[in-house]
């Protein structure tokens, strides 16, 4: 089976925590927003956060 080709997006491998998981689930499921967009929205937010003290 050939691997798909991303245009727009990166493929990585991370872990988390075992109990964000179900959370991260649940989110994605009530908000109706994939979970790679949620999470490109936490790392934005991250970086914000850390421009600012190193800024």
């Amino acid at each position: 089976m050939a691997e798909s080709v991303l245009v727009n997006r990166t493929r990585f491998v991370s872990s988390l925590k075992n109990e964000l998981v179900p959370q991260l689930n649940k989110l994605s499921e009530e908000t109706r927003v994939p979970k790679s967009r949620l999470l490109d929205e936490a790392i934005e937010d991250l970086l914000k956060k850390y421009e600012k003290k190193n800024g």
